[in-house]
């Protein structure tokens, strides 16, 4: 595997604006998420729903409920143009989650899906504890490539991406007062993609976007090769990518 030098290596900040260019390939190529996960994250009575870091929509679009209203707040103008595309009649704005353009006590659950790893823990704890009504809960999720598959281990090698899954707590993220100890959820599925469809997968990662294109090139290259050298996991023009999504929870006290 190559490593960019910690001279060279592009900055969290970089990797989240990354996203500005690359929106319509996010849309695109990134995979949703199980049902089981999205109902135990958001209490079926929580009436109104903050989705901080809503990218497209990917999670938004899946916590619609009669009589819920929803508001997605993300940091990139370009990815909530195309969630406002995707997901109608939600509100959208924008925000992150160290700074909610919302009053406090004002929604009664907040999901964030696949971003806390961008977020300044302890700003962002406070933010969301301020806009949650007592009682309301913060839920995080992640998708996580299932690299105890020997060949999703070559994938992710060839990506040069470190965003495998490793099992995590509800301990690890940072999430700490006013905030009751956190529940943990964890489910094994996969996502069905063509080969076109994986590459644009391997495109949309913040951790290619942010590298020069001749690198680019090398990745995707490296990628055919380790889908050459596994010809079994294609079957009826389909790759099944095996995910592990962990999914947190927990309540304002």
């Amino acid at each position: 595997m190559v490593s960019d030098t910690p001279e060279a290596r592009p900055s969290k900040e970089e990797h989240a604006r990354s996203f500005d260019a690359a929106a319509r390939i996010y849309e695109e190529s990134r995979p949703g998420y199980p049902a089981e996960a999205v109902e135990w994250l958001v209490p079926a009575s929580a009436r109104r729903v903050l989705d901080v870091g809503a990218g497209t929509g990917k999670f938004t679009r899946l916590l619609p409920r009669a009589g819920r209203d929803l508001v997605a707040v993300d940091p990139s103008a370009q990815m909530l143009e195309v969630l406002r595309e995707k997901v109608p009649r939600v509100e959208t704005l924008l925000g992150s989650a160290e700074r909610l353009p919302l009053s406090d006590e004002s929604v009664d659950a907040v999901t964030v899906a696949q971003a806390w790893h961008w977020v300044d823990t302890a700003q962002a704890v406070r933010e969301v504890a301020r806009v949650l009504k007592p009682g309301g809960t913060l839920g995080l999720i992640w998708n996580s490539r299932d690299e105890r598959v020997d060949w999703v281990r070559e994938f992710g090698e060839a990506m040069e991406s470190n965003d495998a899954f490793v099992a995590k707590t509800a301990e690890d993220h940072g999430v700490g007062a006013p905030f009751e100890p956190g529940e943990t959820l964890e489910v094994t599925w996969t996502q069905q993609l063509d080969r076109a469809a994986l590459l644009t997968l391997v495109r949309s990662r913040s951790h290619f976007l942010v590298k020069d294109s001749a690198t680019q090139t090398r990745v995707l290259c490296a990628v055919e090769d380790v889908l050459d050298s596994h010809p079994e996991i294609e079957k009826n023009g389909k790759i099944a990518l095996p995910y592990v999504t962990q999914a947190f929870r927990y309540r304002r006290g």
